[in-house]
């Protein structure tokens, strides 16, 4: 595995972005070590709330959600996925998987910070990550918010389909991001925002990636996305619903009304998930698939207000 890293600097002075961070070295799975990108502040003997982001966003997505959880008086923990913002990037797209993200997480959030009583909060393929987590040791998490994002399911127990193919509203998008050219992630942002991005917002998402070969991370995850009933996701994640329909501790959804990635995706955690019984779930209107980005005021204050914090 060829290793590239992000310089040091290049998420330096982004507006209301946590200069509280930190690198983290973890086992790559090849026997070489990964650098991952934390933001770490707050009060550091308190619980942690750790934020999971997912596809083309890093952390910079989760600032504002950030700085008013660590002034509340938490632990505000949200790490760049590999590949992705701030951290190293491996430079093949077959250095990918979920299963090596979910590895690379589990190594970092429980093996080298070792948290407990974590409140997640999920997004997109931080929501998939993020679930997988939690159906592996249900007993280190106090508490769920999920947004925008699903652990997708299938019986398989069923038999596969004679013919095999990619379908579904996500099949045009992997096939296009598969045979594009060059890939920038920054670019995609007004397919997953209502409101129109300022060029600093641009700007901000495009900071980790000055050279062009940095984002491969990005691409390989449009083509994880499971299109297909043979996804290598589906076994694993039908063991993990089997834990997540026994999580009885506190899961909240907070979704929007124009998200088209995953528009539904409340649907099977409140009817499955013990813990999603009788809890405020919010549909916050007016936001696309990046609410935090369209309502980060809306979104916070449902936030801190499940949370507990006087408003």
């Amino acid at each position: 595995m060829r290793i590239l890293r992000t310089p040091d600097d290049a998420a330096d002075g982004l507006a209301d972005y946590p200069i509280k961070r930190r690198y983290i070295s973890i086992p790559s799975g090849d026997g070489q070590e990964l650098r991952v990108h934390v933001v770490d502040t707050g009060d550091s003997d308190a619980a942690p709330v750790v934020f999971l982001h997912g596809n083309p966003s890093w952390s910079f997505l989760w600032r504002h959600q950030i700085n008013a959880v660590a002034a509340a008086g938490w632990r505000a923990i949200a790490p760049d996925l590999v590949g992705m913002g701030m951290s190293d990037k491996p430079s093949e797209m077959a250095d990918y998987s979920l299963d090596r993200h979910i590895d690379w997480m589990r190594s970092l959030l429980f093996d080298h910070l070792d948290l407990a009583d974590i409140t997640f909060v999920l997004h997109d393929w931080g929501g998939i990550i993020g679930m997988r987590l939690v159906a592996e040791q249900p007993d280190r998490v106090g508490r769920m918010v999920i947004s925008n994002t699903g652990l997708p399911w299938r019986n398989i127990n069923e038999p596969l389909p004679e013919v095999i193919e990619a379908s579904g509203p996500l099949a045009d998008f992997q096939a296009f991001a598969a045979a594009a050219p060059v890939w920038e992630p920054w670019t995609l942002l007004p397919m997953v925002m209502v409101t129109e991005p300022t060029a600093d917002l641009v700007s901000a998402y495009r900071a980790p990636y000055p050279d062009k070969e940095l984002t491969v991370g990005s691409r390989a995850f449009t083509q994880l996305l499971p299109t297909r009933p043979d996804n290598p996701m589906y076994p694993a994640n039908y063991e993990a619903w089997k834990v997540l329909e026994r999580f009885d501790r506190p899961v909240l959804t907070i979704f929007s009304d124009l998200d088209a990635v995953a528009p539904d995706g409340w649907k099977p955690i409140t009817a499955r998930i013990p813990g999603a019984a009788d809890q405020p779930h919010t549909i916050l209107k007016g936001g696309g698939h990046f609410l935090q980005e369209d309502l980060p005021d809306q979104y916070t204050q449902t936030l801190l207000t499940w949370l507990g914090v006087p408003t």
